[in-house]
């Protein structure tokens, strides 16, 4: 009896375990992609809409945004030039801002602007990872460096963030009233990061930091492999309330509380990119800007000039649509 007892109670354990493992995520449906001509030097790093006006960033160019004109094929990138300022002292220890700014010389862009975002007034926010910076540009086209809380990097580096060269801040989203400010750390931690505007300045109200986490994970554009990379973001999308993250070595969009940074449901875009001509020699994916609205998501691939395997180079832009049910959906 005491042995029927315990197999059951290991049969019963098992199916409880079995009930309790977290679902595939929902895999995306490609919808469309789009070439981007017109950005010289390539490296679409960030994309957002503005009322009704496409815009993306390069981290190769220092002194401008782009506009983006759709098409029923490429869509065609026009330039809007701006000046920026000198940039504001950082707070990143000397080695760490050497180490960058060799890098940048020799690939070009020094200030490596790898993200976008814009507020309801038509101010265009443009995240520099070299200085973990942000640069304002309003609509007039001026720009100006926002200053940022005195204890913003300190956090950060607290919790294990920002430690190394080129995996500093990565992602930007703020809300449309301006208020409200996130920001990603790439990898090895990863994390997130809020502000908030107060009497006319960015503040960590009750601490700057969300959450941080490590982890190394296979790509699943080489499931044969048993190497691991680091779990990154690679961009950050505000919408209806929520936050959403480009997760971009798993290829999921995730959606998370803004308040906390907790994951709430993540969909998978792997499908599109293990694709026949689709993929890229890079295991980590390419996937580096996110947009989204209730009609669905929008993913700008920032490849470093690499061809993919139908020989495709220029910048692209992968269109999908949103799950059933929404992306608030339990």
């Amino acid at each position: 009896m005491r042995l029927s007892l315990a197999l059951a109670g290991v049969l019963l354990a098992g199916t409880t375990f079995a009930a309790e493992k977290p679902a595939e995520p929902v895999q995306l449906e490609l919808l469309a992609e789009h070439p981007v001509e017109g950005m010289a030097a390539g490296n679409l790093s960030g994309l957002t809409r503005c009322g009704e006006e496409w815009l993306t960033v390069s981290d190769r160019e220092d002194d401008r945004l782009y506009s983006l004109k759709p098409g029923d094929g490429a869509w065609q990138a026009e330039a809007e030039i701006f000046d920026a300022p000198p940039v504001p002292a950082s707070a990143l220890p000397w080695g760490l801002r050497m180490r960058t700014w060799v890098a940048n010389l020799v690939r070009g862009g020094e200030l490596d602007f790898e993200s976008i975002s814009c507020d309801d007034k038509g101010n265009r926010y443009l995240l520099s990872e070299a200085h973990t910076a942000l640069l304002q540009v309003g609509p007039s086209g001026i720009a100006e460096w926002l200053p940022l809380p005195d204890g913003l990097i300190r956090q950060a580096r607290a919790s294990g963030m920002l430690l190394r060269h080129n995996a500093l801040l990565e992602g930007l989203a703020i809300d449309p009233a301006g208020a409200r400010l996130w920001l990603a750390a790439e990898r090895e931690r990863r994390g997130l990061l809020v502000l908030h505007l107060e009497k006319g300045r960015w503040r960590c109200t009750g601490g700057c930091i969300l959450m941080s986490e490590a982890g190394q994970l296979r790509s699943p554009l080489t499931p044969q492999s048993d190497k691991r990379y680091p779990r990154s973001f690679g961009d950050l999308a505000f919408f209806d309330g929520k936050l959403f993250t480009l997760e971009r070595l798993e290829h999921r969009i995730c959606r998370r509380d803004p308040s906390t940074g907790a994951e709430e449901k993540c969909w998978s875009f792997v499908a599109a990119a293990l694709a026949d001509g689709r993929r890229y020699p890079e295991p980590y994916g390419v996937a580096e800007a996110l947009w989204l609205d209730k009609d669905g998501a929008w993913l700008g691939l920032d490849n470093n000039g690499l061809a993919r395997a139908d020989g495709e180079r220029r910048p692209l832009l992968w269109q999908f649509k949103a799950p059933a049910g929404g992306w608030s959906a339990p």
